[in-house]
Formats: structure tokens, sequence, C-alpha cells
């Protein structure tokens, strides 16, 4: 994700935060109050989740999508001895569209803190640490041929494209929300303007259920856009006309993250949640001949491969 094109030849060299910063916030789900801190890390770390809430070890778990779990609601990644880091999306987004490779994200429980609902708070964050480039060339995930994951009404896919974007349908009962449809090229000033403050959203009818389940136990009219029937509650309105669509590809960014690493090529979702996300990268890594691993070190990586499409089944499996 950047605003310029790349030359043939031209390094692009991994970034981690030039200074560490600290932020304090509610946990969606949980209702736990959480202390955040990101820090600087060595080329080739990656992003990494540490608990300091635990001691004597086992208290770290590297975001990637071999340690994620399908949870409702939100990604939540697993490491050793149970460990468990909740609603990460939001964050990973930021940390993609600021093009953060490496990075160390201390918190003092088991979820990353909701704050406004959107990932602009995380890029007000990066932007105040500020970045630095390291001396170790970005890799990226580069799509060779169309893989698909779809279950009822749901479909998630990637495909061979020009550098990274995004298309994504969503259709609720709710006049509030509709029938929605957003398309967007991925760059770091797209997803600061376009993408970082569409905020998470939900429906007032559904909440009392989700508290039975021990879900959203954090959430109010301060960090989440609420629905009451055709209506929004929220006193000052939408950040966007489309923002419920273009939150759904906030949380797509940040889920598509957990690949480690930026992706050439198109992802299309349909009506998609985490875990059809998750089950399609996975599936995606499945098929050696659908991807490969490149240096980014030459312009003409951003030109599409040919490949016929192949098609997958419809998985069978519980709504994402």
């Amino acid at each position: 994700m950047t605003d310029h094109i790349r030359t043939p030849g031209e390094f692009v060299f991994q970034k981690t935060l030039k200074n560490s910063i600290h932020c304090s916030g509610v946990g969606l789900h949980s209702g736990a109050k959480i202390n955040m801190t990101l820090l600087p890390a060595p080329a080739n770390t990656g992003v990494v989740f540490r608990r300091v809430d635990i001691q004597g070890g086992h208290n770290e778990v590297k975001a990637s999508w071999e340690n994620a779990i399908e949870t409702p609601l939100c990604t939540t990644l697993v490491g050793k001895d149970g460990l468990k880091i909740a609603t990460t999306e939001h964050l990973m987004s930021a940390l993609a569209g600021y093009e953060i490779d490496n990075v160390i994200v201390e918190l003092n429980g088991a979820e990353v803190p909701v704050m406004d609902g959107s990932a602009a708070p995380f890029v007000f964050l990066i932007e105040c640490a500020g970045t630095v480039e390291q001396d170790t060339p970005r890799r990226a995930l580069r799509i060779l041929k169309h893989v698909e994951t779809a279950e009822s009404h749901r479909s998630a896919s990637m495909a061979p494209g020009k550098g990274f974007s995004i298309n994504f349908e969503i259709d609720f009962d709710s006049r509030a929300v509709g029938r929605q449809e957003w398309f967007v090229e991925m760059s770091q000033t797209a997803f600061k303007r376009e993408v970082s403050r569409a905020r998470t959203f939900g429906f007032l009818q559904e909440f009392d259920k989700l508290l039975e389940l021990g879900l959203a136990r954090g959430g109010s009219l301060d960090n989440a856009v609420v629905i009451s029937g055709d209506t929004v509650m929220n006193e000052g309105g939408l950040r966007y006309d489309d923002e419920f669509v273009r939150h759904k590809v906030l949380d797509s960014i940040g889920d598509l993250y957990l690949i480690g690493g930026p992706i050439i090529g198109h992802f299309h979702g349909v009506r998609a949640g985490h875990a059809l996300t998750l089950r399609l990268i996975k599936t995606l890594f499945a098929q050696e001949n659908a991807w490969e691993w490149v240096d980014m070190t030459h312009g003409d990586l951003m030109t599409p491969p040919l490949a016929a499409p192949v098609r997958l089944q419809p998985a069978v499996a519980a709504q994402a």
C-alpha cells in the first residue's frame, strides 16, 4: 500500500515504529479497561501481541492466520497455554494501512481496546509514534489464481490483481443500512481518508442476546453505530453515507493482514464476516499453486499474472 508507482529495482523496506506509544480504552466484548502500548520491533518480527498481565512466559502470540480461531463478531488469536487476544481486527487494519511490518503490542488484558469503534485512533497513535524504515525488504503475497470459499448467501474470494484492491457487498433488511457495495484501490492515503474512520455497527434489538453470549459488554454509542429499526441512533449520524460497508472493508483489511504481509491481488467479499475470511485464507494457503511470496524489489511485480480462475465448491460451515 503505497502512494507512488514503484520503479523496477526499487526496494520496499520493512517498517516499524520510531517510538513507543500508549493508550487506554475499553474492550468491546469484555467491557474491561485495557491499557495498550505499541513498541518498535526488529525486522522480521511481525506483529506480536504480549500479555503483560501474565507472568512466567508463554505470554506472547504472533498475529498469524495459523493462530486465529473462529469466534463470533471478532477475530481472536490463541497462543500457548490458552493465551487469547480478541478483537484484533481494527488495530491490524491500521497497521496494514500504514505498512507497519514489525511491532510489539503490549496489553494488560485479553482484548484490544475498541476506542471509537474504527481504526482512526490507531492511525493517530501510529502517526504520533512515527515510523522508520528497516534494512530488510518487505515481501508480499502475490495471488496467482482465483480462490473462493462460500456458504449460503455469503462468499469471500481472492484473485490476481495489480496492487491491492477490495470490493465488498452487504445487504441488511434495515433501511438504515440496506444494500451497499464499495470498491477501493488501497493506499495509505485511501486508507486514512476513506476507510479508517468507519465504525463498527450493531442492531439494538440484538443487544440483549449478545450480552447473554458474553459479547458487547463494552459496546455503546461512543464506540459503535447503533441501529434501531430503520434509524441510526448516534446523535452525530454517520461519518460516511456508506459507513457500514466501509467498515466491513476495514475489518477485511485487518483480517487479511494475518497472512503476514501485504497482498498483491484483489479481495471480494459478499456478506462475509471474520470467520469466512479466515476460512478463505486457510483455503488459499492449502493450494500452493494459488500464491507465491515475493520480495517487493521490482515494479513489475504489480502486473497481475495470467491464470485461469478456479472456483471451489461452497463450504458447509456455520455463519460468520
